[in-house]
């Protein structure tokens, strides 16, 4: 989606061995690690008796805590993956893409958990990551 629907690469350009790294990440780190992530949120962050405090507390965890640590492996791993050197890559992208994740993502995470069971979050994630993970692609691309 992003080489061809924002890059405007065409298909005979066409970078597949970056599709691929992208797909791998979201299969193989991604999916599991917020599928796990989501659990232990329901389970720890609880605030009797205090639904909206309960999501506002998610919502700074999850995005102190795991948005900040998927952003550095992410841009590590495709960066080792690409055979350049992650702490370029981080230096270069690190906070420009964090604070892009902060302007899209609490929101985004609010609603997540206030409105979807904790089974459809992964979902909600997935479908709100077609897009961000265009950016995130494109952003990895400019290094």
């Amino acid at each position: 989606m992003a080489q061809q629907g924002v890059e405007k690469v065409g298909l005979n350009k066409h970078n597949f061995a970056r599709t691929g790294r992208m797909a791998a990440y979201g299969g193989f780190i991604f999916g599991p690690a917020a599928t796990t992530w989501f659990a232990f949120l329901a389970r720890r962050i609880n605030i009797p008796r205090r639904p909206n405090l309960t999501i506002l507390a998610r919502v700074a965890v999850d995005q102190t805590v795991f948005a900040s640590t998927n952003m550095f492996v992410f841009l590590s791993t495709m960066s080792i993956l690409e055979g350049s050197d992650p702490r370029e890559k981080l230096k270069k992208s690190y906070f420009q893409a964090l604070k892009m994740n902060w302007a899209l993502w609490p929101g985004v995470q609010a609603l997540n958990f206030k409105f979807v069971p904790l089974e459809g979050r992964v979902l909600v994630v997935n479908v709100v990551s077609l897009g961000w993970n265009c950016y995130l692609s494109y952003v990895n691309s400019q290094g």
